[in-house]
């Protein structure tokens, strides 16, 4: 039997080998001896790295959560604040979740949003939307409810797209779009 080649093992390589499984397969699909086989090395090299399985599930979550928050940030750089920057944040929300399934799954679920480097991989993402619909002038409640029902929408219809659940034959960015839209007119006419 050959020798298996040496491989540059980092947190690094070994999250963007969990990522490419995850939107390969499913974040289900991720345990150590997959990783470890993706990777071509033994399943105990990665306990140098991680705390087992949770370790890397913990990792996943915020890699996961900083790549939509880069995503997020890139498309709403340079736009307005306001209906043009929500819009440009719900167009990159619905492009990660497309081309990114088993990273999205991740940030979505947390193995434990308690954990202080989780929850503050998820701040960043709620920041960044409340300053885009910050020119609404809502309250600091109003601005969380408002982001909540934004996520939700998206989510909802991101979830909704992966799983067929639009049979129509109609043009899905486009009902997506009115969907914002629907959205931004409802904050502006509550602000």
């Amino acid at each position: 039997m050959s020798p298996r080649p040496k491989v540059a093992l980092d947190k690094n390589t070994i999250m963007i080998a969990a990522a490419e499984l995850a939107n390969e397969h499913g974040n289900e699909y991720i345990t150590l001896a997959m990783l470890a086989k993706k990777l071509n090395i033994k399943s105990p090299s990665l306990y140098n790295h991680f705390d087992g399985l949770p370790g890397i599930k913990k990792e996943m979550a915020i890699f996961s959560l900083q790549k939509l928050y880069n995503s997020l940030a890139e498309e709403a750089e340079g736009k307005a604040h306001g209906g043009e920057a929500v819009l440009a944040l719900s167009r990159a929300y619905l492009a990660f979740a497309r081309t990114n399934p088993g990273l999205y799954e991740f940030a979505l679920s947390a193995p434990d949003p308690s954990d202080e480097l989780v929850h503050d991989a998820g701040k960043k993402i709620v920041e960044l939307v409340v300053s885009a619909i910050r020119p609404f002038e809502l309250s600091e409640e109003e601005a969380i409810h408002a982001v909540r029902g934004l996520r939700s929408l998206m989510h909802g219809f991101a979830s909704l797209e992966h799983k067929g659940g639009f049979g129509m034959p109609l043009d899905l960015d486009e009902s997506y779009k009115l969907a914002v839209t629907a959205f931004i007119t409802g904050l502006k006419k509550s602000s």
